[in-house]
C-alpha cells in the first residue's frame, strides 16, 4: 500500500479557518483524514503539506515514525508550530489509514481503551462583552448544559501588565462565574502567555481565593523557566504546554518540577505519536495531561483517541458544542457530549468522515483568526475591521 496524494481543504470557520487533509492511498477508495489548523497561518500550514509531499508520497501510511522522520529530522531545518501542523496532518491521516485497515480504533493501536468516557470541560462559550454580567449568564447556560468544568479568558487585551482597573474588572469577572457556577464546578483561567513573571505572580495569589483547578500559560512559552517561576511561586496549579511543538520542549518543563498539568496539542506536535510519548513523560514525573483542542471536528476527534488510551488524563478541552451550527453538518458522526463527559467511539480510525462538499461551502476568509490581544477578542468574530476589508481580494 503506498501514499498517493494529498488533498487540502481550508475551511472557514469565522474565527479560526480550519485546515482539513484527505490523504489517498493507491488502494480504491482507501483515505485518511487529518487537520493542521493554526490560527492566521491557515494557508501557510497548507502550502506547507504540499511542499512536504515528496517526504510521504509513495510511502507505506503504516510506516508512521519513518514519514514522521522524513517530514522533521531529515529536513533539518526547523519550522516550529507551522512545520508541526503540516505533519501532524499527514501523521493523523496515516493512523486514520491503519484503523480503517485493522478494523480498530486507533486507541486500540496505542494500548487500547482505559476510559469508559472523557471528562470534558467547555471552552469558547463566553461569546460576548467582558463584563461580569455576561460572563454569568454564558457560564450558567454552559451549566445547565451539563457541564462540569469550564475555561475562559477574563483579562482583555491584557499584555504583560495590567491597569488597576483592569486587574479589577478581570477579578470580577472571576468572581461572577465561581458565584454562578458554584463551589462544584471546576473552572480554569486562561492566560494566554500574557504576563510578566510578576504581573502573573500578582494575578495568581488573588484568583487562589476562587479555587481555580489551574492558570493556564501565565507567561510566554519560549522562556520555559518562567513559568516554572511562576508556578514555584503559586499555590494553584499552573498548566501549560499548548504551545510547545517538540516533546525536548516539555522534558525541559518537566526537570523543574513545578508544572504538573501539562497540555500537548497534538496539532502542535507533529501528531499523534509524539502527543502520547508527551503522555508518558508527564506520567513519569507524577504528572497529569489536558490536550490542547482548539481547532476543528478532525482535531477534536484526535484528541479523542489519544485521551481514551491515557491513564493520566485528566480532562478534555472542548469547543465543538460552541462553534457554528454547521461544524455538525462536515462531519459525521459529529462529537457526542452526555453531561458533560465525551462518548468515545468504537468505529475504525479517527472514528469519523468529513462530507467534503458540506465543507466546501464554508471558504476561506483572512479576517478568519482570534485576535487574542486585541480589545473585544472574545466575541469571537475575526479579525478587525481593517483585516475582514482584505477578505474581498483575498
Amino acid at each position: 500500500m503506498k501514499i498517493t496524494r494529498a488533498t487540502t481543504y481550508v475551511v472557514g470557520n469565522p474565527w479560526k479557518n480550519w485546515v482539513f487533509v484527505r490523504l489517498d492511498t493507491d488502494q480504491p477508495g482507501l483515505y485518511g483524514v487529518g487537520e493542521g489548523t493554526l490560527n492566521a497561518f491557515a494557508r501557510t500550514v497548507e502550502t506547507a503539506i504540499h511542499e512536504l509531499a515528496p517526504r510521504y508520497e509513495g510511502m507505506d501510511p503504516f510506516q508512521v515514525e519513518t514519514i514522521y522522520q522524513r517530514m522533521t529530522r531529515d529536513l533539518y531545518s526547523d519550522g516550529g508550530q507551522i512545520h508541526g501542523n503540516a505533519v501532524a496532518a499527514i501523521e493523523v491521516a496515516c493512523w486514520d489509514i491503519i484503523g480503517k485497515v485493522t478494523g480498530r480504533p486507533v486507541y486500540d493501536l496505542l494500548g487500547g481503551r482505559y476510559h469508559a468516557d472523557l471528562p470534558a470541560y467547555a471552552n469558547g462559550w463566553y461569546t460576548g462583552p467582558r463584563t461580569p454580567q455576561s460572563f454569568a449568564e454564558r457560564a450558567a447556560e454552559v451549566v445547565g448544559r451539563g457541564y462540569k468544568a469550564l475555561k475562559f479568558d477574563p483579562f482583555g487585551a491584557a499584555w504583560r501588565t495590567m491597569t488597576p482597573q483592569d486587574r479589577q474588572l478581570s477579578l470580577d469577572i472571576i468572581r461572577a462565574v465561581r458565584e454562578t457556577a458554584g463551589p462544584d464546578i471546576q473552572i480554569m483561567i486562561e492566560g494566554h502567555r500574557r504576563f510578566s513573571v510578576s504581573e502573573a505572580i500578582w494575578v495568581g495569589e488573588r484568583i487562589a481565593e476562587f479555587d481555580p483547578t489551574w492558570f493556564e500559560e501565565p507567561t510566554d512559552h519560549t522562556k520555559i523557566d518562567a513559568t516554572a517561576e511562576v508556578a514555584r511561586r503559586l499555590t494553584i496549579p499552573v498548566s501549560a504546554g499548548e504551545s510547545f511543538y517538540t516533546t525536548h520542549q516539555f522534558a525541559e518543563l518537566l526537570k523543574y518540577n513545578t508544572v504538573h498539568i501539562l497540555q500537548p496539542d497534538p496539532s502542535n506536535m507533529g501528531g499523534i505519536l509524539r502527543t502520547r510519548m508527551v503522555c508518558a513523560m508527564a506520567d513519569a514525573h507524577y504528572a497529569v495531561v489536558a490536550p490542547h483542542q482548539a481547532q476543528g471536528p478532525i482535531a477534536t476527534a484526535v484528541c479523542v483517541q489519544i485521551g481514551a488510551c491515557t491513564p493520566n488524563l485528566l480532562v478534555q478541552e472542548l469547543f465543538d458544542e460552541f462553534n457554528v451550527d454547521w461544524e455538525r453538518e462536515i462531519v459525521t458522526p459529529p462529537v457526542e457530549v452526555v453531561d458533560g463527559r465525551i462518548q468515545i467511539p468504537d468505529a475504525p480510525g479517527l472514528g469519523i468522515d468529513v462530507n467534503w462538499s458540506q465543507a466546501e461551502k464554508h471558504p476561506y476568509r483572512v479576517s478568519n483568526f482570534l485576535p487574542l490581544f486585541a480589545p473585544g477578542w472574545e466575541r469571537r468574530e475575526g479579525g478587525p475591521a481593517d483585516i475582514a476589508a482584505s477578505d474581498e481580494t483575498a
